[in-house]
């Protein structure tokens, strides 16, 4: 089965959102994405919960989310079970969420990042995998809490 990246924002995202697309046309990596599709203002949580939804479902095994911030994304996306989206804005934090957070969610501010810094974070994000090891512990660790918590 081939891997599909997920893609969404709200309208602060919008406009970094169709660089990120055309970027990971120009590098062939197949995308779906769940809105929005303009600059009218929308809520953001409900673009993050398609976007994690397909994640969970396994019809997406990554995903990124767009919004002015990225933080507002950042604390939708983690209220779904299973999903570990890291706000960031710098190559280290994206390369070692991945490495050693194993984070499936991607949160990027629109009105925070440059277009530049923003392609890199997500070439970051795709390219990088998962480390393991003590890590998966921790991963694991983790889902327990949200497990406990979720079922509260």
């Amino acid at each position: 089965m081939e891997k599909v990246l997920a893609i969404a924002c709200d309208h602060g995202g919008y406009e970094l959102k169709k660089e990120i697309i055309a970027h990971l046309e120009k590098r062939g990596i197949k995308y779906a994405d769940f809105g929005c599709y303009s600059t009218a203002s929308v809520n953001y949580p409900d673009y993050a919960a398609a976007l994690c939804e397909k994640i969970q479902s396994g019809e997406c095994y990554r995903g990124i989310l767009v919004c002015g911030t990225g933080i507002g994304m950042s604390i939708a996306a983690n209220k779904h079970r299973g999903i570990r989206a890291a706000c960031a804005s710098d190559t280290f934090s994206v390369k070692y969420t991945r490495l050693h957070n194993d984070s499936n969610v991607l949160c990027l501010g629109g009105r925070v990042v440059g277009v530049g810094l923003a392609l890199e974070l997500c070439d970051l994000f795709v390219d990088t995998e998962f480390e393991g090891g003590r890590h998966q512990t921790r991963v694991d660790m983790i889902s327990a809490i949200e497990k406990t918590q979720m079922s509260k």
